[in-house]
């Protein structure tokens, strides 16, 4: 019997031992999470000092809880196992997720290039399906505008077929879309960026048409911005909206003009909207004559830039593009925002595109909208009074609504996903370290930001365009009294002003 009782007392003391160890084990585990953890944080370098010291003082707690109870309460040793468990794979889950937003903010941050994608396009019943299908047909081109790229995909087109392609040439996008649309050539050579404007002159062009061949053209951007101090200088950010669903990069026109005037030190943003129709020169390129703004994207994003600081006479520091995709998960990832509308209607897009749906009603107000319905929002202009510039002003509410959301408490909750679910429809030259101070000031200091809305105006009229091939199109002149307002406010901006009338976001 002395063997027995000897035996089960040292069955119960190499259970301890081995319940013991096992807790050991488990904590070294939960350091080591707790340990990459914030390893992770700090190289996101987002939170400030005192955010990080707090959690790493409430891990070590935690920490400590786990190792005191393994040592003295075999009772309660279970428990703590079970918690040092669930402790180690949250931090390890966390630890994933932090690394992801770091891999997103690099990937939209530090832009470099633009993109210029040069197709073929042959008439949708065409029996060519490939480029080598049309070996033999006659391909029109034109050089008057991006000359460079479409020689250069011609280039390609004859690499891939082998041989010689029979060329002709004509001196607009015009004459270009009319030679195809009656036969005179099998195929045309172009931007596609300068679809819409195609669509212009050859009404229902995409649906007549059938891409054959894609040639990609990507050039090195200049960025000037990469020494400005976001926490301490005034900057400009162009907010360009692009009229693609594809890749960021891509060239196209920019259907949302916006500059975000930010001064950190007096908290002060000035939103200024310019109507996609202004009728404007743009520099380097149209050499002096005019076009619309929303031409100057297809020349890319440093065209559109240098076209609104000439007209602003100000600087405009960085760019942040963002397409038809990129709006829709914003809104989504941030639980939908409150938009102000001046006015009640009915948007002229359906709620999915597709017909046999209802449209969008609008209330004058405030609205809760989602991703897709904040996208019908901002691009309605027909069923609103002053059209293209009422919907500029549309703009300018999604964006400070925008704005309000991810100042909130609840951008801590959701800052993971909502970088991690637009890295590949946002792009900014603005470096991943400045988006990171940014971030880190507005943790650190908090308080409301001053919102101050303008948009430009003008005269509605029909003009030839630099980039419209001699058929005059639907444009707004410029109104100086407007532009001189607002170049006067960017320079209270600058000058540490808070502009009255300014709606507050906190």
């Amino acid at each position: 019997m002395d063997n027995r009782i000897n035996n089960r007392k040292g069955g119960r003391k190499q259970g301890r031992r081995r319940s013991r160890l096992i807790g050991y084990v488990l904590t070294a585990v939960q350091t080591i999470a707790s340990v990459v953890f914030l390893i992770m944080l700090i190289a996101l370098n987002m939170l400030p000092v005192k955010y990080v010291s707090i959690i790493a003082g409430i891990l070590l707690i935690l920490l400590l809880t786990v190792f005191v109870i393994q040592l003295k309460s075999r009772k309660k040793a279970i428990i703590s196992k079970i918690l040092s468990i669930l402790l180690s794979l949250v931090l390890l889950t966390g630890s994933f997720y932090v690394y992801k937003a770091d891999g997103a903010v690099h990937k939209i941050s530090g832009g470099e290039y633009k993109l210029d994608n040069i197709v073929v396009a042959v008439q949708a019943d065409d029996p060519a399906e490939s480029i080598k299908d049309a070996k033999d047909y006659s391909f029109g081109v034109q050089y008057t505008i991006g000359g460079d790229n479409i020689r250069s995909a011609a280039a390609a087109v004859e690499k891939q077929i082998g041989g010689n392609i029979a060329m002709q040439e004509y001196n607009s996008l015009t004459e270009q879309a009319e030679a195809f649309r009656s036969g005179e050539v099998d195929a045309i050579i172009y931007n596609e960026g300068y679809t819409q404007m195609l669509e212009e002159t050859f009404e229902g062009f995409n649906d007549n048409v059938k891409i054959i061949y894609s040639h990609s053209i990507k050039t090195v951007l200049e960025n000037a911005a990469s020494q400005v101090d976001v926490t301490k200088n005034t900057f400009s950010v162009f907010i360009s909206g692009i009229d693609v669903y594809g890749p960021i990069e891509t060239n196209s026109r920019s259907d949302v003009n916006i500059i975000a005037t930010v001064n950190t030190a007096s908290r002060q943003v000035l939103l200024t909207t310019t109507p996609r129709d202004f009728y404007v020169e743009i520099p380097g390129i149209s050499g002096g004559a005019r076009d619309k703004l929303t031409h100057a994207g297809i020349y890319g994003v440093d065209a559109s830039m240098a076209t609104l600081s000439q007209l602003y006479d100000m600087d405009i520091d960085f760019y942040a593009r963002v397409n038809f995709t990129s709006l829709v998960e914003i809104v989504d990832v941030l639980g939908g925002i409150e938009v102000y509308s001046e006015y009640e209607f009915d948007t002229s897009e359906t709620v999915n595109g597709n017909t046999g749906k209802k449209s969008l009603h609008v209330r004058q107000g405030y609205n809760t909208f989602n991703g897709t319905q904040a996208l019908m929002f901002s691009r309605e202009r027909y069923n609103i009074p002053g059209g293209d510039n009422q919907r500029g002003k549309n703009q300018q509410a999604v964006i400070t609504a925008i704005i309000k959301k991810m100042i909130s408490p609840a951008m801590l909750v959701n800052a993971s996903s909502l970088i991690n679910s637009v890295s590949g429809n946002v792009e900014t030259n603005m470096s991943q370290e400045q988006i990171q101070k940014l971030i880190k000031n507005q943790l650190s200091h908090g308080g409301a930001w001053n919102i101050y809305s303008v948009a430009a105006y003008g005269d509605g009229s029909s003009e030839v365009c630099y980039s419209g091939g001699g058929k005059p199109l639907s444009v707004i002149w410029p109104d100086e009294t407007s532009v001189n307002e607002i170049k006067n406010l960017v320079n209270k901006v600058k000058q540490g002003e808070v502009l009255e009338g300014s709606e507050q976001a906190e």
